[in-house]
């Protein structure tokens, strides 16, 4: 049971640790890249290879962006114009509140179904640096569209139900 109520929040940690994988990243990076070639050069030392800091990059900000988006769809920051619809009547602000989880649930299904093909015709291939298959970068679209899918799902429940969940936490 307690991993059950773990779960909602393995997207957000996979996040936190992402972000902080970028950020050390890119200071090793910029370490690299002036400070190292700088010592390299002065003191006349084989240059230090960091075409891997790019695509330990390019890994993470990809997932980030995916994951990061369907915690917007699950928090309600995405897709509201609150202004506007607080002043709707509750049966129209209810429609469009379905209408928007469905396409919202019929994007993140796509996403991971394209998503999936994309991986599927990368898996041949390997980055240059790390010699990681390309399909873990694509699959990050394949796990960014069914938690986007999920989290409408959840949201056309509550908007069916008349709840309001389109509205920011905190605000």
């Amino acid at each position: 049971m307690l991993l059950l109520r773990a779960i909602p929040w393995v997207p957000r940690a996979v996040v936190v640790l992402l972000m902080l994988l970028a950020m050390i990243d890119m200071l090793v990076g910029v370490f690299l890249r002036y400070v190292m070639t700088w010592v390299s050069a002065t003191f006349d030392w084989p240059s230090i290879r960091f075409f891997w800091v790019e695509e330990i990059g390019e890994y993470a900000l990809a997932w980030l962006t995916f994951i990061g988006a369907a915690l917007g769809v699950r928090h309600g920051v995405h897709f509201s114009v609150q202004m506007l619809t607080d002043r709707l009547p509750p049966g129209v602000r209810r429609a469009l509140f379905v209408t928007h989880d469905v396409l919202l649930t019929a994007f993140g299904a796509l996403l991971a179904y394209y998503g999936w093909e994309v991986a599927e015709l990368n898996s041949q291939s390997y980055s240059p640096a790390l010699d990681l298959n390309l399909r873990w970068l694509y699959l990050s679209s394949v796990a960014g569209g069914v938690l986007i899918a999920i989290y409408s799902l959840a949201g056309l429940r509550e908007a069916w139900r008349g709840h309001d969940t389109h509205v920011a936490e905190g605000h």
